[in-house]
């Protein structure tokens, strides 16, 4: 008896669903993710086993280069920075422009002194990013971190301090930035690393595993 050959037919699938999907968890993804701003200088973190997360939001960073620079910002660009850049005119006497305001605030990174702030916002974003910043003076007679810091917490008073710092930085280096800190009653701060494992957690789990 000869066999019955069932007509092939082609399987359609509806993708219009799928579609409406995928443009929504795009355009999700567009409107709440954060861009990581560019880094006024790259570091080399040291490594520890401290798992201690900093907050997304409202953070210092005062980050030191393997040659000893220390450079300063915050993350806040839409509130903080704006009222730093201002609270640093009126006690400096310099007058900044709208679009050096906005330079500013679109700044990852300062280190430059204050002196030579108003003609560093003044280039174009090109030649600003292409500069080498010599690191912001914290010297005894003219610690001008000390006064970042300061007028940072006055522009938003829940800032948290981080320090970034890298690995082969001097540490008299490290401790007069330290130091800067504790003459601004700032005895809290986070010391940003690299992850690694701990070797007491590793040296448990084999015990657990015999």
């Amino acid at each position: 008896m000869p066999k019955v050959k069932v007509p092939r037919k082609s399987t359609l699938i509806d993708m219009t669903a799928m579609c409406d999907v995928a443009f929504l968890l795009l355009t999700f993804f567009m409107m709440t993710t954060q861009f990581k701003s560019d880094d006024s200088v790259i570091v080399n973190l040291p490594s520890s086993i401290s798992d201690i997360k900093l907050p997304d939001t409202d953070i210092m960073n005062i980050t030191i280069d393997k040659d000893g620079k220390v450079f300063f910002g915050i993350d806040n660009k839409n509130f903080s920075r704006e009222r730093l850049i201002d609270r640093i005119g009126q006690k400096y006497n310099i007058q900044f422009t709208p679009e050096e305001i906005k330079a500013f605030t679109l700044t990852s990174g300062i280190g430059i002194p204050i002196a030579n702030l108003k003609q560093w916002l003044d280039l174009p974003d090109i030649d600003r990013k292409a500069f080498k910043q010599p690191g912001i003076p914290t010297d005894s007679t003219n610690n001008e971190l000390g006064t970042w810091i300061m007028q940072a917490r006055l522009s938003n008073p829940g800032l948290r301090i981080a320090i970034n710092g890298d690995g082969s930085a001097s540490y008299p280096v490290v401790k007069k930035v330290m130091s800067t800190l504790q003459d601004k009653n700032v005895n809290k701060f986070n010391l940003i690393t690299n992850l690694e494992a701990n070797p007491n957690t590793k040296y448990k789990k084999a015990d657990v595993k015999k």
